[in-house]
């Protein structure tokens, strides 16, 4: 008997015409790992909000069909009760942050249960030790990196003692180690407690062997409904990108079970004969020296409150080059980019871009030529409209009005050109706030965590334009822990580490034999080929299968 059941569920925001949710059906077994994928305003995160409870509760709108929960409908449960039910995990840790230490985040939710004060120590301690944050109980929680936020909010949840887990996008702000402790976490939920896991993740790479079941969304309707390896063959067939790489790679070659694990992959990998052709190089890297755009020489930086950020750092960002800038949370990818547009002054060292020194340069001169796009999109979008945003960065910035009918083209703006920028998606505004930015046509462009809420065909459109810009003469740096992306885009790479870069040149080189600053194609090639992207490695597989027809 299913613990969850959504019944025709129909669903529209209040200030939306289309329907978010369109006659949804789905059935929730008690224990399962449910993996939920699509495109951006595909109804994930809108059917994630319905399994808690959020829908129409908390954002009005239309609502039919029925979600029940045990056999009763959840629009009969208390909302105290509901909580004991289903918890849900948000994707910006901050703003789900209530409390100033880790302990009162807890204690907040369990206090508003009504629980004892024994029972909330006890229920603390217990949670607080089985997700690894018992060292940090007393801790400010907004001095924590983006991981240990995360795990908090899961914490906080957990606390509550729900029977089913709703999480959206959970891992987009977490570096690859903090990513794979996270959904380690979320395993031992799932495998050792018997817990019900909802996932909605765009980086499936991470997750997709987790799942005891994939549902694949589009348009507000479930499309795909099955076993991992059973969804992934379907997604390929039809030409979906919402497969991990390494899995749909596989699939293409004809492989009828193609592999969810790196460990499944190499094992395929080792037993094909034949000698392949050489894998095509990475992307093209001038040879000899380049003018730099902007550098760092010896920069130190310490923050008001005493946190050193940076700590001897030294770079030269090549100009017209496109640069992917790798590290750990916490370890200065930020800060480095916030030097590099003049919104910091070193404590000590000098930061040059495009010639000027940032400790004399003006900051508001240097907006019109270089542009910084931080993590959080919402910080840009001012207008009622998307079509607004980029005509008023236009005039604030001195850029050419036609630019904007070439930016909305180029970005894929086209529909969302009149809608107001607060009732998008997640990935919807981030590439509306980069369209503000590219309307000004800034000579170097700077990106923390881009690809954050993206699909993979918004991916794949943002790659190509960070390409055309670069070809025209642009020098483009982003920041990111999203490897499989910049495998396939960036020309160079640099990693941060502990306020200082650790490792910097091409992105093969940069790439070759790290474990988690590495693709999931690269991680599956290691010692066998250098091969890194999912071109590249087709053409790899199809050359092995030639020569073994051949013999």
């Amino acid at each position: 008997m299913a613990l969850v059941t959504v019944q025709n569920l129909n669903y529209r925001y209040p200030t939306e015409g289309r329907p978010a949710l369109h006659r949804v059906n789905l059935r929730v077994r008690e224990g399962e790992f449910l993996l939920v994928v699509g495109p951006s305003g595909g109804g994930k995160s809108s059917l994630g909000r319905a399994l808690a409870g959020l829908l129409p509760r908390f954002h009005g709108g239309t609502f039919g069909g029925r979600v029940r929960y045990g056999g009763r409908d959840l629009d009969t449960i208390a909302p105290r009760e509901l909580a004991r039910t289903v918890g849900i995990v948000f994707q910006d840790p901050e703003k789900q942050l209530v409390a100033t230490t880790v302990e009162r985040e807890l204690v907040f939710g369990l206090e508003n249960l009504g629980l004892e004060l024994n029972e909330m120590r006890r229920r603390v301690a217990e949670t607080l030790d089985f997700v690894g944050l018992g060292h940090l109980r007393h801790a400010r929680v907004h001095a924590l990196s983006g991981g240990q936020q995360q795990k908090v909010c899961l914490a906080a949840v957990l606390a509550m003692r729900p029977r089913v887990l709703v999480l959206d996008e959970p891992t987009s702000q977490l570096d690859p180690g903090a990513a794979e402790d996270f959904l380690h976490t979320l395993r031992r939920l799932n495998e050792e407690l018997g817990l019900t896991v909802v996932l909605i993740e765009h980086r499936l790479e991470r997750c997709f062997h987790l799942a005891d079941r994939v549902v694949l969304m589009e348009g507000g309707e479930v499309v795909l409904d099955g076993p991992p390896a059973e969804v992934a063959a379907a997604a390929t067939a039809r030409n979906l990108p919402f497969v991990p790489a390494m899995t749909r790679v596989f699939a293409r070659a004809g492989f009828s079970s193609p592999p969810l694990t790196v460990r499944e992959g190499r094992r395929i990998l080792r037993t094909l004969d034949g000698a392949p052709e050489k894998p095509p190089a990475g992307p093209d890297v001038a040879a000899g020296p380049v003018e730099p755009a902007a550098s760092l020489e010896k920069v130190w930086y310490v923050y008001p409150g005493g946190l050193e950020a940076l700590h001897d750092c030294t770079w030269q960002v090549p100009r017209g080059r496109l640069v992917a800038v790798f590290g750990a949370n916490g370890a200065g990818k930020t800060t480095v980019l916030k030097h590099l547009a003049g919104l910091l002054r070193p404590s000590r060292g000098k930061v040059t871009v495009l010639g000027r020194d940032t400790r004399t340069e003006n900051a508001a001169r240097m907006a019109r030529r270089v542009a910084y796009l931080a993590q959080n999109p919402q910080d840009y979008l001012l207008r009622d409209t998307v079509l607004g945003e980029l005509q008023f960065s236009v005039r604030q910035l001195g850029g050419r009005p036609e630019t904007v009918d070439r930016v909305v083209g180029l970005l894929g703006l086209e529909p969302f050109r009149d809608a107001n920028p607060r009732d998008l998606s997640v990935g919807e505004r981030q590439v509306a706030a980069l369209g503000a930015l590219l309307a000004a046509d800034p000579e170097v462009l700077l990106l923390d965590e881009p690809t954050r809420g993206l699909d993979p065909a918004w991916k794949a459109r943002l790659g190509r334009t960070l390409k055309d810009l670069q070809s025209q003469g642009h020098t483009v740096v982003l920041a990111t822990h999203d490897i499989d992306f910049a495998a396939e885009w960036a020309g160079e790479a640099v990693v941060v580490s502990g306020g200082r870069t650790s490792g910097q040149g091409a992105l093969p080189a940069v790439l070759d034999g790290a474990l988690f600053y590495n693709s999931q194609i690269g991680r599956l090639f290691t010692g066998i080929a250098p091969v890194y992207t999912a071109v590249d490695a087709e053409r790899w597989l199809e050359a092995k299968c030639r020569a073994a027809a051949v013999r």
